[in-house]
């Protein structure tokens, strides 16, 4: 036999060891799938009468009988041809023609093969769905979909180009520079509604749908901008904390004097590290603040008692909070200096 009968191909392995198991075959436990099939099927031909009346096997019998001719028709050669085809003619009739009444006499034969082959057509459609065979398969198949899930997210990834942000964003903020803008942006944010109050513009209103209320909708008021109200203590703010700080940082810059070269001349000295040194800029701004926030020093009446104190109840900590900032910034720039030598 060149190969296994087809009904037996189509099953799995599981299914063929139950059938194994039911007719008793022998030694089947270490043999493949196809080396099962063709012992099943010589098995079941070897014993078709034994098996051919099997609600089991019948599918198997029918379609032997339809490709190498019936079993019943080898061990009873003298029955008549017509009694061993009529089988085969009721068996490819669609299921609607066996439930029609027949005025034949030989009808509750045709039924009763109905009756047993028909769920052999709803397996046989079954066993033609691609499933995998066995628990292993299964796992293999989710992991598959896994990596593939995985590759697809990591490609999504790389393509957001959000790790060269990252980077570029670390890389920016890792300076000194940085960490003193972004102590005057905290000292700012709690300033500005103080010289820069907020007015009501207009609401947002409720939105039944979504469950909100009313939502009022406040501005800075930008026509403060054109009073001295504002432009007093923002100047203030601005040269104890950035103006004179800089000046200062400028001239007295420590990066300059430091030796870059052993083979600088006269004639052409190395630029400085820094234009501004951090380290003279926190010192400069700190004993500015204490003079005028925490004595409350005037210089002859040249700076605004009222400006001093709004400045000095607007900033977070008043000007103790100011000096904390500048023993941050002192401490950076110390820091990295060092790590530069």
């Amino acid at each position: 036999m060149s190969g296994a009968n087809s009904w037996l191909q189509r099953q799995r392995k599981t299914d063929l060891t139950e059938l194994a198991q039911h007719t008793g075959l022998k030694n089947y436990e270490s043999l493949k799938k196809t080396e099962l099939e063709l012992a099943l099927d010589e098995y079941l031909a070897e014993n078709s009468s034994q098996f051919s009346s099997d609600p089991k096997l019948a599918n198997y019998y029918s379609s032997r009988a339809r490709t190498a001719g019936s079993p019943v028709k080898r061990d009873a050669p003298d029955a008549p041809v017509e009694r061993v085809r009529a089988p085969r003619r009721r068996a490819t009739r669609a299921p609607e023609e066996f439930s029609a009444p027949a005025e034949s006499d030989d009808e509750p034969v045709g039924n009763s093969s109905a009756l047993v082959r028909t769920p052999g057509r709803a397996l046989t459609l079954a066993g033609r769905i691609p499933l995998p065979a066995t628990p292993a398969d299964v796992a293999e198949a989710v992991d598959r979909s896994t990596i593939a899930v995985r590759t697809r997210v990591m490609s999504m990834y790389k393509e957001s180009g959000i790790t060269e942000a990252t980077h570029a964003t670390r890389e920016s903020l890792s300076n000194v520079t940085s960490v003193l803008f972004a102590i005057s942006a905290f000292e700012m944010y709690f300033l500005r509604p103080e010289i820069l109050a907020d007015r009501y513009a207009f609401t947002i209103p409720a939105i039944a749908l979504l469950g909100t209320n009313d939502v009022p909708v406040f501005v800075p008021d930008m026509f403060l901008l054109l009073t001295w109200s504002f432009w007093s203590p923002a100047l203030l703010w601005a040269f104890t904390s950035t103006i004179l700080p800089c000046i200062a940082g400028y001239f007295i810059n420590l990066t300059v004097g430091a030796p870059h070269n052993h083979r600088v001349t006269r004639s052409r000295a190395a630029p400085p590290d820094t234009v501004v040194d951090p380290l003279t800029y926190s010192i400069v701004k700190a004993l500015i603040s204490y003079v005028v926030y925490g004595q409350g020093v005037t210089f002859g009446g040249w700076v605004d008692e009222t400006s001093i104190a709004r400045i000095n109840t607007a900033v977070y900590g008043g000007y103790k909070g100011v000096l904390t900032g500048t023993a941050i910034s002192g401490i950076f720039s110390i820091y990295d200096a060092v790590l530069k030598k």
